[in-house]
């Protein structure tokens, strides 16, 4: 039996955020954290982005060493006791806790069947993979037009790959840009060589060889797929935690309300008490700063979570940060210096007060268009931010 005043369910950004603040507001408590992954925590984004250009695997790492915390690796827990404080990881270890933070994550969509090939893209490993198959003149079919569908696109193409995408929807990153943006974009894809098939599905893949919904035939040396995740509940659901899109939490994190129960990060569905309503984010900033948050909260801060996230992309040479709602099928205000290269669009409600904004090609901003979305007040013709 393995006793410890914190148990941290899941081994990413938000775990390894949440026990460092821990550590930092209880510095003799014991710490377990349990990861499914055979890695200590590392940072997600340069998956996709600048281990492709340069960067180097040794700058991922999250820094979790030298803390005292007691990191379990390739295990998942695999029962949790709530009434008694009790945890089982796959292996048959026993944990009792006194507190405990469900950040699990999320796992990839998959494919109907015969996908034993496809690269699932969300993991080092997972990227140690592609890199083996990807160099110059591979031939790369990626499966979605989403956030690491477009990224990984370019990272492949950037490194000599020959890549065909296959986008169910009309335009690239459509759940984000708005119509006009989004055609700029897949357009700009097509420009640096990528064969974009929009409006397309998978039919089946058998091996490497994908089949459309039109009929056609890809054949290719690697296949990856960025479909987006599920959030990993099922241990909370076993739990009896609430879970309605992710495991409802408060804006403390607290789950059902519990002072020993929290959640965190991609798995968490969390209030907002700017925008209103509550959300769930799979995005660093978000994953960071909520485990940070919560952690802190679990060693008795108080805190409550009312920070706005933000994400940010590289798509060749464009570039964008982004902040609060974005989403293709609410209202824009876009004021360009240079249409399609370099402006910002606010995402507006009905009333015209901001829900989000885009900076694309608009560096060192966030804060400020923070304060506006706080601010809800309408916005003009013109978006100065």
């Amino acid at each position: 039996m393995q006793n410890t005043r914190y148990l941290i369910v899941g081994g990413g950004m938000t775990g390894a955020e949440a026990a460092k603040a821990i550590r930092e507001h209880d510095s003799g408590a014991a710490i377990t954290l349990v990861g499914a992954e055979p890695h200590p925590p590392y940072k997600r984004p340069p998956l996709t982005k600048k281990l492709w250009s340069g960067g180097e695997e040794s700058s991922i790492w999250k820094g979790t060493e030298g803390l005292g915390i007691d990191v379990r690796l390739s295990r998942r827990i695999a029962k949790l006791d709530l009434g008694r404080s009790h945890a089982v990881d796959d292996q048959g270890e026993e944990y009792a806790y006194e507190k405990v933070l469900l950040a699990t994550g999320g796992t990839p969509r998959r494919l109907d069947g015969g996908d034993s090939e496809v690269i699932y893209f969300r993991t080092l490993d997972d990227y140690r993979r592609l890199r083996g198959l990807a160099g110059e003149g591979k031939r790369v079919v990626v499966i979605g037009g989403g956030f690491i569908g477009t990224e990984i696109a370019a990272a492949l193409t950037t490194n000599g790959c020959a890549v065909t995408m296959v986008v169910p929807e009309q335009w690239l990153n459509a759940r984000l840009l708005p119509a006009g943006l989004g055609a700029f974009v897949t357009d700009y894809y097509r420009e640096k060589g990528v064969e974009v098939l929009t409006g397309e599905s998978v039919a089946s893949v058998e091996g490497t060889s994908v089949t459309t919904g039109s009929g056609r035939t890809l054949e290719a040396d690697a296949v990856v797929a960025g479909l987006g995740i599920v959030p990993d509940t099922e241990l909370a659901e076993a739990a009896g935690l609430r879970v309605e899109n992710g495991i409802v939490v408060d804006e403390y994190g607290r789950a059902d309300r519990r002072d020993d129960v929290f959640a965190a990060g991609d798995v968490a569905n969390f209030p907002s008490p700017v925008l209103g309503g509550v959300f769930r984010v799979e995005h660093e900033d978000h994953a960071n700063t909520h485990g940070k948050v919560v952690g802190s909260n679990m060693a008795g801060a108080g805190l409550v979570y009312d920070h706005l996230p933000f994400f940010y992309s590289d798509l060749f040479d464009l570039g964008y940060e982004a902040v609060g709602e974005l989403d293709s099928r609410i209202d824009t205000v876009a004021t360009w210096e240079e249409p399609n290269r370099k402006g910002v669009i606010a995402y507006v409600d009905e009333e015209r007060r901001p829900r989000g904004f885009l900076l694309w090609d608009v560096w060192g901003k966030v804060d400020a268009a923070r304060e506006l979305l706080r601010a809800g007040q309408p916005i003009g013709e013109r978006v100065v931010v």
